[in-house]
């Protein structure tokens, strides 16, 4: 009797990050302006190297987001703030609240 083997082969894919530049293009905003909203945390990167920053694709969605309350609304950077943590702290209880349901 012919014994096979086989191997199993992890291949993980580096996640995409972009640069501080690169998320100012894709957003359409200057990147000294990125880096004000990182100063205030309205968007916060997920890698350092050096002075370097990184960030999720996703913080391109939380820069437009930025920028349509400051225009459209016309929420100050401070107001802005405030708002985008009680957005992300009802994120989390809706999540919270899904796995809870699941549990049932």
């Amino acid at each position: 009797m012919s014994s096979v083997s086989h191997a199993m082969v992890v291949v993980l894919q580096r996640r995409e990050l972009l640069s501080l530049d690169a998320l100012a293009r894709r957003a359409g905003v200057h990147p000294a302006l990125v880096e004000r909203y990182v100063e205030l945390d309205l968007i916060r990167p997920c890698e350092r190297e050096g002075a370097r920053l990184f960030f999720e694709p996703s913080a391109v969605l939380r820069l437009g987001a930025v920028n349509r309350l400051r225009q459209s609304l016309g929420i100050n950077l401070q107001g802005i703030v405030v708002v985008l943590d009680l957005v992300d702290q009802i994120s989390a209880l809706q999540r919270e609240n899904d796995r809870l349901r699941l549990r049932q």
